[in-house]
């Protein structure tokens, strides 16, 4: 489970370079942004449950 949300923000790291980079791509750095931060949100959900 750990492998698959490092390889999601990592990916989610590339869209969110490949938008900026490309200035006609700006909507692909936002989408980035937003599932970055919902990847690494529903993580740290996930790793609080599972030490409960």
């Amino acid at each position: 489970m750990l492998v698959l949300l490092i390889v999601l923000l990592v990916l989610w790291l590339i869209l969110t370079i490949v938008g900026f980079a490309i200035n006609g791509l700006l909507w692909l750095a936002i989408i980035g942004i937003v599932l970055f931060v919902g990847t690494v949100a529903i993580g740290m959900v996930r790793r609080r449950a599972l030490r409960r």
